[in-house]
């Protein structure tokens, strides 16, 4: 079922993260490589926004640098009004820590290690967490708690990364072509899980991907080309993630 895409309050405050002509460039041997060209976006609190491109459009040099993983060559980035982009390496890991969910192509979870107990090795350092067991609630897996890496599958796997991401109650939480390894109908239940994020705690996410498919399921899609904004529009209907085909 479509659903209107214009929730209330979305793009009305201040914007949550303001990025202001920030480009990246890298010398590879005798040539460099500019990854970003004077991008120039805002963010906002609960928006769900969908980063499209194909592979070195600039995308994940982009997520990077928002999630403090990356410095850019010129320009700057705020958040809440705060020059990221001017931090010390201590602010910007106070940054990631607090402020920051992180969800990638693969799960990088300890195959050592429970879901329950995956997920507590970011509950245990964060200020103000959630309980593990209410994460891993939220994105489904109550009932596998204590199972361990090898005994989930790929798409339960993701579910865990999802639930250490926002057990830590991110503000920003940047999702890394997370269906990128597993099939279609896997795929659409982790998309589902991080829509039910997004609406359940009011998080800014950022899903960045290269099926353009995806899109239809974002308050708003942003296409990267070549290291520049080609389109920055809003749906005007959100379809479930249910409903994708790709």
């Amino acid at each position: 079922m479509a659903m209107q895409a214009d929730r209330s309050g979305i793009g009305e405050s201040q914007a949550v993260l303001r990025i202001s002509d920030l480009s990246k460039s890298y010398i590879m041997g005798e040539v460099q490589v500019d990854a970003l060209k004077q991008v120039s976006l805002d963010f906002y609190a609960g928006e769900l926004a969908v980063l499209l491109g194909a592979s070195g459009s600039g995308k994940s040099t982009l997520l990077n640098i928002i999630g403090g993983l990356d410095t850019p060559t010129s320009g700057k980035l705020f958040f809440h009004g705060r020059e990221i982009t001017a931090a010390t390496e201590a602010e910007l890991t106070a940054y990631r820590r607090r402020s920051i969910g992180f969800v990638f192509q693969f799960y990088n979870l300890i195959s050592s290690l429970s879901a329950l107990e995956n997920v507590q090795l970011v509950t245990e350092i964060a200020e103000n967490p959630m309980k593990a067991d209410e994460a891993l609630r939220l994105v489904g897996l109550g009932d596998r708690l204590n199972h361990f890496p090898a005994q989930l599958s790929g798409g339960e796997q993701q579910r865990v990364a999802i639930a250490r991401a926002v057990a830590k109650r991110p503000e920003l939480l940047l999702c890394d072509e997370p269906t990128g390894a597993l099939d279609f109908q896997t795929g659409k239940l982790v998309l589902d899980v991080i829509e039910n994020v997004n609406r359940e705690l009011g998080t800014t996410t950022l899903v960045i991907t290269h099926n353009a498919s995806i899109a239809g399921m974002a308050d708003r899609v942003v296409r990267l080309r070549s290291g520049e904004v080609s389109e920055d529009r809003r749906n005007l209907t959100r379809v479930s993630p249910s409903e994708l085909v790709w």
